[in-house]
This record gives C-alpha cells, structure tokens and sequence, in this order.
C-alpha cells in the first residue's frame, strides 16, 4: 500500500475517534436492524444522507455505547484515489491495532460513506460481515453507482433505508418548533403560526440545506444545482446520454408539472413540434434513469388488472415540492397540486402500495394508500373547498370510490378548515394539510 494512502487512512480514523457529531435535525427514518446485513442508506443527492449516518452514531452513543466503537469514514477524499479494494482490510487492521480490546468480543459500528468508490468494496463489506464482529451503514451516490444501486450490489447482505428531503414535521424541527405542541390541541395563535411555517414549507421545501438561504435567487440557483447534478451526473454520465437537449427539455417539463397525470406520448409531440428530436422510447428511458435517482416517481392507476395499470397514464409527483418552484414562474405554480405533492411525498414514506383512482364515471380520487398492515384509505386533496359546488364535487368522488373499495377509510386534505357550514356526508373526514402532516407517520392511514 501506498503510504500516503495509508497516512491517510490512519489520520482519518483518528479523527473519525475524536470529533464530535455534528448537530442535526432528528429524522424519523429508522432502519431496520437485522444482524449479519449491511444497512443501506439511500436517497437522492444532498436530500441528508451523511447526517442521517451521524445520527445513527449519535443516537448509539445516547444509548451509551462508547465513542470509540462508533466510526464514521468517508472514502471520497483524493488522498484515497489510489486505494484499491485489497487495500480496504488495513482500514479495519489499523482501528483494531489501535483498540484490539473491541475485535471479536463488542461489535463496533462503522458508517462507510461514498464507498463505491472502491472497485470491488461489495466482496469485502461481505467477508467483514461475516468475519467481525460490526454493524455496517453504506451510502454512496456517483456517476457509477447510483445510491439505490448500494443496496443491490450487496446481493440480498443488505436492508434500505431511504432519505427523502424533510417532511413537514422535520422541516419545524429545523426552525425549533416545540414538539410538544403538535401532539396537543394547538391554540389559535399556534394555529396561525403553523399555517405559515406551512407556506414556508411549500417554498421553500425539504432540502436541508435549502432553509439556510433567505433568498429567493440563491435558493434557486442551489436547487437547479441539485437537479443539475442529478441530470448530468446520475443520467448523462452513466447512462451515456448524448442528446442533452432533449433530457434538460424532458426535466423542465417534469419539474413544471406535479400531481399531474403523465402523459410520455403527449410530450413526444409537443417536442416533435418544437424540433426537439428524441424518440418517445428515449423518453421513458430518461424517466425511468430519472426515478431511479429519486428526482422523481410516479403513481399507477389503482386497479387489479396489470394490464390496465400499464396502458392508463401514470400520475407525476416531484421528490420535494421546492423543485417545481426552481423552475417554474412563481405565478404559474398551482398551489393545489404543490399541496397534493407534499402529501404524495408524505404517504411514499408510509405506504406498502400508492395509486390514484378513477371512478366509473370518470371522476378522480388523488390517492389509495395502503399501509403495512394492509389497512387502505381514500385521499382526496383540494386547496380550497370554500366554494359549495367543489365541495361537492371532491365529496362525490370519494363516495364514488368509496364503492369500488368499501374497505378503504376516506379523507378530504385541504389547505384550510372548511366553513363552519359545510358539513362533511358520514364517514369522510375533513382536515387541513398541516394539520395531517403532523399527525405522524402512525396516523397517516388512521381512519
């Protein structure tokens, strides 16, 4: 081994003993902790990663595990370049020559951030699986490995665990939101403020790094850069993707348009008009590159037949509402479907199965969201309700579904609490988005 290589794994590792964990804003993702399998985190880029393997250390030494068994070490360093997988080993050799009490008798926990960098680090995370005594968190995003691609290359040695940019809930946690207040009857004055953390949010969004920028031009400029490295590095880069054009056109038009149904046909022509050339199959290739980045995912029609799950437009929701915002006028955005988004988000991080529904008679029910033990729920959003004739029609299409799937509970999201004079039919319960996101992830299918 190279001996700058190895100055610098041993310097690394002194440091990883020694500095304190950052401060973070708590995330609610858990990961599932299963001994003899590596931990994958994954996520689209900058959406928190790195700080959530800090917080799985933090929250170790909180249970009083020593400092000393909890290593964070990040192989993206140009010191390491030439670092090869046979190398890895000494990694593990100079932590142990250094604290030979903890090899084989406690089990140490080690967070190996960017680690595809290394040719060949799945072989290696396997034998120290196998051979140590550890628990191991990998994450890694890059040109070669997208960060879902962690997870499979370890062959089924791996639970995932995905970061989302904050929910609703987080995003307060970042401003020092009481949480004592959500879990009790807010006042008035509560009441008022989170509404306007509320709008903060749809702005803003759930980036972290984005809160930190109080303007409008910077937070943009910092969002597009996201979603430019995303285009360029995680589908043009590893993909091969020559006709740039054509994929930057592709990403406006997604990012423009949330919670709304996709149509790659539609797109295809419009491009045709405008002298775009790219074949409606390149398309769905930049989609399906785009999804597994997690820039965004989309929605099938509920239905039991595959077949008609395949040939009904699928609906479009963008993985944080603030990119809509980035690239699109202020004036154009939609405020319902920016609302609907941050609820698809919500209920991706909660549900087993996500659709939307239509009813035989053609009407729409946002969602059908069905949890872990199997329970559904019927979701309808709309921003305003204040008008009897939308109230109406949001109601009569939840009734409408309601008779496809008897079973499901149903919900009526809006972005403010009805008028007193509206009153909900029996069994459909009303409640403004706020409201909701703090339920929890616990309540979210609550009938």
């Amino acid at each position: 081994m190279d001996d700058q290589v190895l100055s610098a794994i041993q310097q690394k590792l002194g440091d990883a003993l020694k500095m304190p964990f950052p401060k973070m804003v708590q995330r609610e993702a858990s990961p599932a902790l299963l001994r003899g399998k590596a931990h994958a985190v994954i996520g689209m880029r900058r959406a928190g990663k790195t700080f959530f393997l800090y917080q799985c250390l933090a929250d170790r030494l909180a249970r009083g595990i020593e400092r000393e068994r909890l290593v964070y070490f990040n192989f993206e360093d140009e010191r390491l370049s030439a670092l090869a997988v046979e190398d890895l080993g000494t990694l593990f050799e100079e932590y142990y020559r250094q604290l030979p009490q903890y090899r084989h008798k406690v089990e140490v926990t080690w967070c190996l951030d960017e680690i595809q960098i290394v040719a060949g680090w799945e072989r290696f995370v396997r034998r120290v699986l196998d051979s140590e005594r550890v628990e191991i968190f990998l994450s890694g995003s890059s040109a070669r490995m997208l960060s879902r691609e962690v997870a499979t290359s370890m062959r089924g040695r791996a639970m995932e665990t995905v970061i989302t940019p904050f929910s609703f809930r987080e995003f307060l946690r970042g401003r020092s939101w009481p949480e004592s207040v959500p879990l009790r009857l807010p006042s008035s004055a509560e009441r008022s403020e989170l509404r306007a953390h509320f709008d903060a949010y749809l702005e803003v969004g759930g980036f972290p790094e984005a809160g930190a920028f109080p303007s409008v031009r910077d937070r943009v400029g910092l969002l597009q850069g996201y979603v430019d490295t995303v285009l360029f590095r995680d589908v043009a880069e590893r993909h091969n993707v020559s006709n740039l054009p054509a994929l930057r056109a592709f990403v406006r038009q997604l990012l423009r348009n949330p919670a709304t149904l996709l149509s790659v046909s539609k797109i295809y022509s419009d491009f045709s008009s405008r002298g775009i050339s790219v074949s409606k199959e390149t398309l769905l290739a930049f989609l399906a590159y785009l999804e597994d980045a997690f820039l965004v995912f989309t929605l099938p029609l509920a239905s039991r037949s595959e077949r008609r799950r395949q040939v009904n437009p699928r609906k479009l929701y963008l993985a944080d509402p603030s990119l809509a915002g980035a690239f699109s006028p202020a004036p154009g955005l939609d405020r319902g479907r920016l609302i609907e988004n941050v609820i698809a988000c919500e209920l991706s991080r909660a549900s087993r199965d996500l659709a939307y529904v239509r009813t035989a008679s053609g009407l729409e029910v946002d969602f059908l969201a069905t949890d872990f033990q199997g329970h559904r729920q019927l979701i309808q959003v709309a921003a305003n309700i204040s008008s009897p004739e939308t109230f109406e029609r949001e109601v009569r299409a939840l009734t409408e579904a309601r008779q496809e799937f008897p079973d499901a509970a149903t919900l009526l999201v809006t972005e403010t609490e009805p008028p007193r004079e509206i009153r909900a039919p029996e069994g459909i319960r009303i409640v403004p988005a706020w409201q909701w996101l703090l339920e929890g992830k616990a309540e979210l299918l609550k009938s």
